[in-house]
């Protein structure tokens, strides 16, 4: 019971500057996802160099609700969607 109704909150710091923290869970969230700021970065893309906005998220998971091989693989899933926005629409 103490844990129903919730699904994942979102914690963002990124407009305040900060690129990388760790939020805490409330229940009865069973995730919060921690977005921070961008920052301009310098990729290899093949055989050339390319700058890049890069931004840090932490997803914090509650284990007794999700298994953290669960978060990661939906993290994956957020981060394709964010470098292919179209695909949110397949």
């Amino acid at each position: 019971e103490e844990y129903q109704g919730g699904t994942i909150a979102v914690s963002n710091l990124g407009m305040l500057g900060i690129h990388n923290f760790a939020a805490v869970i409330n229940p009865p969230q069973a995730c919060i996802l921690a977005i921070g700021g961008t920052s301009k970065q310098v990729i290899k893309d093949g055989d050339n160099l390319r700058s890049t906005s890069v931004m840090a998220v932490t997803l914090s998971c509650d284990h007794r609700v999700v298994d953290g091989a669960v978060g990661a693989r939906w993290l994956q899933k957020f981060r394709s969607y964010l470098e292919k926005p179209e695909t949110m629409l397949l």
